[in-house]
Order: C-alpha cells, then structure tokens, then sequence
C-alpha cells in the first residue's frame, strides 16, 4: 500500500529538496508587492520570481508538545523517515519559494520570505498528493481547516495572523501529523517507506559488496531494490534484512562490519555504523551521526553519537548530542503499564497510552560514561549528565549534575563547549545561534 501511495505521489517530486539548506538570507522578513518589488531591503537586494510562495508555519500549540525537539528548530524541520517535514513538503510542490515562519526567537535563523500571494501550510503536516492539491487550489482568502485546527491559508500575513478567513474550506479526514514527542518515533517507519520511494524513483543505487548477506527478498513486487545505496557510501560485512521494508544509505555514510541492521533504516549522509551494531528496525540516522550497540525505533535528527555499546529503543535525539559507551535507556516499565511523559505546556507528566517509550534529548546534551535513564526520561537543550543511578525522569534545559542534584549551566561555558564540538565537523556557532540558547535558557528557568 505504501509502495502505491508513493508513486501516486511522484509527480510531485521536486528536485531541488536541498537548495533551502545552502541559503544564508540577509534579513529576517521580506515585503513585496503583487509585482514582487521588493519594499522592504537590508543592505542588498534579492529577486525573487513569480514562483508560489510557500510558508510553513509553526503551529504554537504543537510547538510546545514537542519541546525539547522543538526549542531549538521549527517544527517542520524536525526529521521522521529520512528527510525533515520542510523537505517532504518540497517534494510536493514544484518550482516554489519556501520559508518558515517559526516562534520569535527562532526567526533570524529560519527567516519567512512575504509577497501579497502566500500559501500558509502547518509545519506539523505531512504532505500527499490530494492534500498538496487540495491546498494549491485554494481561493485568495481561503482556509482549511480541520475541526479547529488551520492546516493551510491562501492569502496575505495579515489576514493570516488576524485568522481574518474570506472562507473556509473544511477536512472531513484528519490528516497525517506529528502532534506529540513519541509521534516522531511512532510514525518513522511509516515515512521510512514513503521517503524511500520518494528519494530512490528513477535513480540508480550503487552496487552492494558481495561482502554483505542480505536476508529478504530484495526486491519490491515491482523490481525495485529494496536498498539503495548513494555515492560514496560504503557498506561492507553487514548482515542487512530487507523483510520489512527497505535500506537507505545516504552519501558517503558507513556501515562497518559486522553490523546486523533489519528494515526499514536510514543512514543519512556521512552518518556511520561502528562493528558489530545491532539495529532493529524503524531507525533514521540523521547526517553526520555515529551509532554503536543497539538500536531500535530511534531517530537521531543529526549530528549526534551513541558510538559505543548500550541500548536505545523508542526514542527521538536531537542534535549535537552524545551518549558516553555503555549509556542505556529503558523503554519499557517493569510493571508493563501504560507510561507517561513529560509535557512542557502542562508542567506534568501525561498519559501516552503507551507501553514502549523511551529516551528524548534536545540538542547539545550529553550524557557520561555508562549512564541510565528511565523509561519515558525527557531531557532539555544543553544538558551535562553523569555520574551512577538513575536521574529523574524530567530534567530541564542547561542543567548539570547526576542522581546527587543538579546546577545550572552557565551560558559561558556552554557557548566554549558548543563551539568546539561544532567545530569537529565544520560548522560555526553563530551568534544567532547563541540569541536561540539565551532565548531557551531563559525559557528553561520556568521549569527548574
């Protein structure tokens, strides 16, 4: 089924899914006129084309249920399956000016790009072929909307931001989104499948090493290889089961040998596998991450390592995160019952109706050496953990210590700390970047 959703969808497919990373704007906020003339300039001029001008909102409600994922990055850019929701709406829509209009503090790095023509689309979304349609045909001044949700608006930011609606159009079905943390999780192989028919139509794999073993059919009803494997990749003495679904390693990323990885996994570009890894499915490696030991239902957003024995299972990391060798995080409760999770806009912890939940870390925290967390144990941005036993299952934005107590991070030592991790793998902290963390460290004082 999902095979054929996916080619339903391929003449969407859009070609240039990575231009918006290598874009650097200027300024936060550009106004133009029905001409697209630019009103408002910063130094220098941008042209911009006739294109549809696309807009993913955040939502501020779902905004908040995904903290701390959601602190340090609009919601669309968090990764399920292999690319970010921003990056599947890009597959849907051709030849469109896309930007984001995220919470205030965010805004420098992730600016909105305005003309008098937008098509406002929730950032929690997941795009298809009639949704996409449904939301291009929209009338000037025209919402959908679901119950009361907004999914979409066509029409001006003011009329957007006052909800000022000519019409509205509504959903009789709830459309596929991320609307809690464990959602990321839940959803991955789901949007596994769909992202790898996506990425892989029309292209060909590199040719897999004879040193592998594949288990499974290898190939889908339709002839297509259940792996495809990106220039530079390499992948040599893996044990890799297609039964599930399908395998994508992405540019210049390693599997090393020995690991045993079961369907359906990503392994985004230079992410890597350490030997004898054991992956057991429904698993993204985001760019640049490292894993080792084992790993099941896991999404590492990018730029994160679990490079040494331990488990993790049921989990969302953030990134520039690392977790020291023999690190474990339970995703099941002793009693078998249904596990809560903190919730940032509550201040509680809330039911899920779940019984398999387990580690979820915001960006740039880490944990030592052979350190445990509980089922279900939420950790913020910027957190330093060590030291034995088991912390609290809730633990706030730049906060360090262990089962003993914790301190608070000074925002000094984490900037020195950030920078040289970042400067690893060549990407600067900025000084946004830095206005991002005070923005959260502030925010975090409200929950210490």
């Amino acid at each position: 089924m999902l095979r054929e959703i996916a080619i339903e969808n391929l003449h969407y497919l859009c070609d240039d899914r990575d231009t918006y990373c290598n874009i650097q704007p200027l300024w936060n906020v550009i106004h133009t006129n029905s001409n697209n003339i630019p009103l408002l300039f910063h130094k220098k001029q941008t042209k911009i084309s006739m294109m549809k001008n696309i807009i993913i909102f955040d939502d501020h409600d779902i905004h908040m249920n995904l903290l701390p994922i959601s602190y340090t990055r609009p919601v669309s850019q968090i990764r399920i399956g292999i690319t970010t929701i921003y990056e599947k709406w890009q597959y849907f829509i051709k030849e469109a000016n896309f930007s984001s209009l995220a919470e205030s503090y965010l805004m420098k790095k992730f600016p909105t790009t305005i003309t008098d023509d937008n098509y406002f689309i929730a950032g929690h979304v997941y795009p298809d072929a009639t949704l996409t349609e449904t939301i291009l045909n929209l009338e000037k001044g025209q919402a959908l909307k679901y119950g009361e949700s907004v999914i979409a608006f066509h029409g001006t930011m003011d009329d957007f931001e006052k909800r000022q609606f000519a019409s509205i159009k509504a959903l009789t079905d709830e459309p596929k989104q991320v609307k809690w943390l464990y959602d990321i999780f839940m959803h991955n192989d789901e949007q596994l499948h769909l992202d790898f028919f996506r990425l892989t139509a029309g292209r060909k794999s590199q040719t897999l090493s004879p040193t592998n073993r594949m288990i499974g059919d290898h190939e889908f009803d339709d002839g297509t290889s259940k792996i495809f494997i990106e220039e530079g990749a390499s992948i040599e003495g893996a044990i890799i089961n297609v039964t599930n679904g399908p395998i994508y390693i992405g540019k210049d990323a390693t599997i090393m040998e020995g690991s045993c990885i079961r369907a359906p996994f990503a392994a985004c570009e230079h992410s890597q596998v350490n030997m004898g890894t054991k992956i057991y499915g429904a698993t993204t490696l985001g760019p640049y991450c490292k894993v080792g030991g084992e790993l099941n239902n896991v999404v590492m957003i990018g730029y994160s390592n679990k490079a040494h024995d331990g488990f993790l299972g049921n989990a969302v990391i953030g990134e520039w995160c690392n977790l020291g060798g023999g690190t474990t995080a339970s995703n099941l409760k002793n009693d078998y019952t249904e596990i809560k999770l903190w919730n940032y806009p509550a201040h509680r912890f809330l039911k899920t109706g779940l019984q398999f939940c387990g580690l979820i870390m915001g960006d740039h925290s880490k944990a030592g050496i052979n350190c445990m967390f509980n089922t279900a144990t939420v950790i913020g941005v910027g957190v330093n953990i060590h030291g034995a036993g088991f912390p609290r299952n809730f633990v706030a934005s730049f906060s360090e210590g262990s089962t003993a107590g914790f301190t608070d991070v000074s925002l000094p030592k984490f900037f020195d700390i950030a920078k040289r991790v970042m400067a690893r793998r060549n990407v600067e902290l900025t000084d946004i970047d830095k206005e991002i963390f005070l923005a959260i460290y502030n925010i975090a004082e409200g929950y210490k």
